[in-house]
């Protein structure tokens, strides 16, 4: 994940912080040279970092601490709060004509993931707000590019607009706003032309298509891995053409973070969405206070949240709830619960969204996603009877599930004993009254 070094030096800073019960002014100048260093490191703009670490010591020395927190808390409270603001505070929406089509001019250079982007934003509207949008071609130089945008449309089984490569920019953006109008299409999303640095002709183009379309979005799409370049992309587009938003893809990559803290401060245009991965529905609006907190190691729980309810079936969630109580699991429980939690994404990921769970705490936690695929080929090579009644196993029957499997009867043993203790667990915490009894905690999930 993005900020992995950033996140890692300062959950240390703060852990020898956090149990203070008097904060000194000298112990705060202390952890804010860490915390420069630290974000200097990870390629945060020099003029961002030294506004950040004044606004935090200003707020940090001598100010009244909450009765509920220890001092060293609060400061990092402090630090929590301006790390937010520095990213813009809350979360800024996508514009929402009230007469449609709205209309969002995807802009950027070559190689930042503009068309990609252009169809999850499609899918992302149309999934996660209900609108109905539909995607232009307006990028008529790049090979391919035209092709490119119609074949994630129909992947999407969404409309693209196209004129072919023959007619001018601004022709084919005001074309699609007239048909999207007659269509009664909610968004259009120009997919324009990049260029492999800024220049007049692109500049140009462009505000020849904002003229044309007076669009209600220019969304710059910024690629997360080129640092400083980032910002200086983001300023030279904004002086230009007046953004409204910045789109940051490959922040899920193993990049240092620092344009996403760099280019709301610097440019005062709002990160709107940012991609956290390759797939198509690998689109997330950017919230400013949860990424916060995921970078100081607190988790973000309400991501979290939101990712278990896109793809946990409710019925299906308070059914299993009351086997847990019972602790009547069977196999095929088991199954659904596992292709559930994978379908809300890598593992680690997940685990980096819970509180408490950062690097530190997970350092010893191996998560193997090519485990799952050998439990779920165990699973799958059991008959009906095994997976609601696994006390039924023996030899001959572990033998055959093995070689179904492409496993050996070691892995088979090894899910089966997991399974059981898991079941066991569930019983000690059916059991539980006010916290008297505990498990042993030494329950460890198959695919760690």
């Amino acid at each position: 994940m993005a900020f992995e070094g950033l996140a890692e030096r300062l959950q240390s800073t703060f852990d020898r912080m956090k149990g203070r019960g008097k904060v000194s002014e000298e112990d705060v100048k202390e952890m804010m040279r860490e915390v420069r260093l630290a974000l200097l490191e990870a390629d945060v703009n020099f003029k961002v970092v030294k506004k950040f670490v004044n606004d935090v010591k200003e707020r940090a020395v001598g100010q009244e601490v909450m009765k509920s927190l220890t001092p060293g808390q609060q400061v990092i409270k402090v630090v929590n709060e301006e790390l937010a603001s520095l990213m813009g505070g809350e979360q800024s929406k996508i514009a929402h004509a009230q007469k449609p089509p709205t209309v969002v001019m995807m802009v950027g250079l070559q190689g930042a993931g503009k068309t990609t982007t252009t169809a999850k934003l499609a899918n992302h509207l149309r999934k996660k707000q209900n609108r109905k949008p539909v995607m232009a071609a307006a990028d008529i130089y790049r090979p391919a590019a035209i092709k490119q945008l119609e074949t994630l449309g129909r992947q999407l089984e969404m409309p693209v607009f196209s004129l072919g490569d023959q007619v001018s920019p601004v022709d084919i953006a005001t074309g699609a706003v007239k048909q999207a109008r007659e269509d009664h299409q909610d968004y259009v999303l120009i997919d324009t032309a990049g260029r492999l640095h800024v220049d007049e002709d692109l500049m140009g183009e462009l505000s020849r298509i904002k003229e044309a379309v007076n669009p209600d979005e220019i969304l710059l799409v910024v690629d997360a891995m080129t640092g400083q370049d980032a910002v200086n992309v983001a300023e030279t587009f904004n002086e230009q053409l007046g953004l409204t938003g910045v789109v940051l893809t490959k922040l899920d990559g193993d990049t240092r973070g620092g344009a996403a803290l760099s280019v709301r401060a610097v440019t005062d245009t709002p990160i709107k969405f940012a991609g956290m991965g390759e797939k198509i529905d690998q689109l997330e609006p950017f919230h400013p206070e949860r990424m916060a907190s995921r970078i100081l190691g607190m988790g973000d729980v309400l991501s979290l949240i939101e990712k278990a309810q896109t793809t946990v079936d409710e019925e299906k969630a308070k059914e299993l709830e009351k086997k847990i109580r019972t602790a009547d699991l069977t196999f095929d429980d088991f199954l659904e619960q596992l292709a559930q939690v994978r379908s809300m994404g890598p593992l680690d990921e997940l685990l980096n969204m819970i509180p408490g769970a950062n690097k530190k705490a997970l350092k010893n936690v191996q998560v193997d996603e090519s485990q799952i695929g050998r439990v779920e080929a165990i699973v799958r090579s059991m008959t009906k009877h095994e997976k609601q009644t696994p006390s039924i196993m023996n030899a001959s029957r572990k033998r055959r599930i093995a070689k179904g499997s492409g496993t050996t009867i070691q892995d088979v043993n090894r899910l089966l004993k997991q399974f059981e203790d898991m079941k066991k667990m569930m019983k000690q915490m059916a059991g539980m009254q006010s916290g008297k009894k505990k498990g042993k905690g030494n329950f460890q999930l198959p695919f760690m």
